[in-house]
């Protein structure tokens, strides 16, 4: 049970978040010449820091500390793979997306696009990148924050969902981007707070379950006892992050050429990141602010992946932590059920706050990235001569209204999450987005001669493969016993489109896509040398005098060199001699 001195300190987190919102809703609201500048790019004023930190917290809800737990629990340890290769990704950002972005002077993604291709490519983002994050970020980090509400704090899901929605909708509708920042800021440190309590207390728990042999560590305790659970095979998994070719969920073929194309679309072209550096006050403060939420990319696979395993390996013992109100193993509850189990009292509310932070500081910044997206991309877009004042309040009605569209897709959503887990779920559907937009963003920004006809032509085929792809598995899911809406003979076409591993499914959807976009730009005109002179890729603009610049080397350096070295030390070489 939570006790007393837990409630208060979850009550004093939602008091400083609100707090801190407050006054910098107050700030912005002063500047009334540049409002929409205020409330959807925060001024254009941020530093590396706070950039670099938001960049962290918004990018990890919920799903991310619930569902790599539970990918941890399940011994899939290797889903953390996203989580590092997204230190690579912000390197690309930093160094080659984000001077153009900037020197663009754009505050939407789509509005980028439209400026390297047509009015026609803008649209289609646009609707695109609103469905993603209805499909993925808005109502995923929905149902992970009532799943915690709900074997937490023994609040109904439903109810769980709505105070989480109304709770972030209220700052974020009034305070614009500015708040959604700063109380990123605020939330990194209590999300990193208590995710190192979990760590630290469930380690002790384990120490004191677990017979440690003599002249061994209990790393080598854990391992030998999760192999004798599960088998050597299964068991090894747990603390590797590389699969052979054939496996059915994480081939490191997948890994090293699938997720690249999902973390290029996520972390270089949609607005839900791009946002953050967009708000920075030069080209200097965005790349730093990438190349620190690049190194606290490296953490997750410690504080959110690793108190999976510990809890499997508790289970073993306490086979009730994954035991749910109906009997069924739900591996999705390892972290609350550890909060739950071995957190002592203040460090539970510590942790329970983190998992808040977790969940408000993302969904406030997709709130806010996709009302964004609506306000610019087609409300003034029809409007353009609307006021600066009036464009706030559409993006404060767009809120309300993404709200609405979250709740109502959960129960689908839920379904589709019983049998592989959040995150799985989370990375399966970007997977089927994402292609077709990353080839458009890469080789238009390398390649004058690419134009709107191949742009369009690659988007609608990308578009049309990944929805029958989530269409068909939608209606053969539970096709193994006989309980799918459709049910499909293993062997056929129709089950080889469906079982392919979601990453191969996403390299083959870019490689298609791209051959796309290049032969169907012979038939169309490219725009001119001037017209192209913010968008396309010219070395003169990385070239900056700038003595921070040998900076930011050496900190790309030593981001590549940890990414490296966890690699190395998760690998089948290192593990088999401990």
């Amino acid at each position: 049970m939570t006790s007393s001195f837990d409630i208060v300190v979850i009550i004093g987190y939602f008091v400083a978040v609100f707090l801190l919102a407050f006054v910098m809703t107050i700030k912005e609201r002063r500047k009334k010449n540049k409002a929409a500048d205020s409330y959807f790019l925060s001024g254009k004023s941020e530093g590396w820091f706070v950039i670099g930190a938001s960049l962290f917290a918004s990018n990890i809800g919920s799903e991310h500390l619930v569902g790599l737990a539970g990918s941890g629990a399940r011994g899939d340890l290797v889903a953390a793979q996203f989580e590092i290769l997204a230190a690579l990704i912000l390197i690309i950002l930093g160094w080659i997306f984000v001077p153009f972005y900037i020197r663009s002077g754009v505050y939407t993604m789509p509005e980028f696009l439209e400026k390297r291709y047509s009015p026609a490519a803008r649209t289609y983002l646009s609707i695109i990148s609103i469905i993603s994050y209805i499909l993925t970020k808005i109502s995923v980090t929905i149902f992970a924050g009532a799943l915690v509400f709900e074997v937490i704090l023994g609040i109904p899901f439903w109810t769980g969902a709505t105070l989480v929605v109304l709770a972030t909708g209220i700052y974020t509708c009034f305070g614009g981007l500015k708040a959604v920042i700063y109380t990123d800021l605020l939330q990194m440190f209590v999300l990193i707070g208590g995710s190192l309590a979990l760590v630290y207390f469930s380690s002790l728990a384990l120490i004191t379950d677990l017979p440690v042999a003599e002249g061994a560590n209990i790393f080598t305790s854990v391992k030998d006892t999760i192999v004798t659970a599960k088998g050597k095979v299964d068991g090894a998994n747990y603390f590797n992050l590389w699969r052979p070719f054939d496996d059915p969920d994480y081939p490191w073929t997948g890994i090293v050429f699938g997720a690249p194309i999902l973390g290029v679309w996520y972390w270089c072209t949609d607005q839900f990141i791009v946002q953050r550096v967009l708000s920075a006050k030069n080209i200097s403060n965005a790349r730093k602010g990438a190349l620190f939420g690049g190194f606290l990319k490296l953490t997750p696979i410690l504080l959110f992946a690793v108190p999976g395993v510990l809890a499997f390996a508790l289970s073993i013992n306490h086979p009730q932590l994954f035991i749910n109100q109906n009997g069924v193993i739900e591996y999705d509850q390892a972290l609350p059920s550890l909060v739950m189990s071995f957190l002592p009292v203040g460090f539970k509310g510590l942790m329970i706050a983190g998992l808040l932070a977790a969940l408000m500081s993302s969904l406030s910044s997709v709130f806010n990235s996709c009302s964004t997206l609506i306000t610019f991309d087609f409300y003034k877009k029809y409007y353009p001569n609307t006021s600066s004042e009036n464009l706030v309040k559409v993006g404060q009605i767009s809120t309300i209204v993404l709200v609405i569209i979250g709740l109502a897709w959960i129960p689908l959503m839920r379904t589709m999450t019983e049998s592989e887990g959040i995150f799985k779920y989370l990375q399966s559907i970007q997977a089927y987005i994402s292609p077709p937009i990353a080839a458009v963003f890469l080789f238009g920004l390398f390649y004058k001669k690419i134009n709107a006809s191949g742009a369009m032509k690659a988007l609608w085929f990308g578009f049309f493969l990944g929805t029958l792809r989530i269409l068909v598995e939608f209606l053969t899911h539970g096709y193994e016993t006989g309980n799918a809406v459709w049910n499909i003979s293993i062997g056929s076409a129709v089950h080889w489109f469906v079982s392919i591993n979601f990453l191969h499914f996403a390299i083959v959807m870019f490689v298609l896509s791209s051959i796309i976009l290049f032969l169907g730009s012979l038939n169309g005109v490219a725009k001119n040398n001037e017209e192209l002179s913010t968008v396309i890729y010219d070395p003169f603009v990385l070239k900056n005098k700038d003595k921070s610049v040998k900076i930011d080397k050496l900190l790309t350096l030593l981001l590549i060199l940890g990414v490296v070295l966890i690699w190395f030390i998760f690998s089948p070489l290192i593990l088999a001699t401990v």
